[in-house]
């Protein structure tokens, strides 16, 4: 049974980039950018568009190599057969 109430139970991910995350990220290139600058940058051209639909699709290939890491190392769980009698 699944514990709802336990903080690690997700029904859904939410990724967010925050304008401290891309300012961070600036400074770390090189680039001195304040938050109306970084706001301009993601608002210029559907930045934070591509940025999101990035997101999205690292997001699924992320999640579609763990399925298939996962299904990979599953134990083989061997169960005795059963066969039918057959009537006659």
């Amino acid at each position: 049974m699944i514990d709802l109430k336990k903080k690690c139970w997700r029904e859904k991910v939410t990724a967010e980039l925050t304008m401290a995350h891309v300012v961070q990220f600036a400074h770390e290139m090189g680039a001195n950018m304040n938050a109306a600058e970084v706001a301009e940058f993601l608002n210029h051209n559907g930045t934070a568009q591509n940025v999101w639909i990035h997101m999205m699709q690292a997001g699924e290939q992320y999640i579609k190599s763990s399925l298939k890491t996962k299904s990979v190392n599953l134990p083989v769980v061997s169960r005795p057969r059963v066969q039918a009698a057959m009537v006659q």
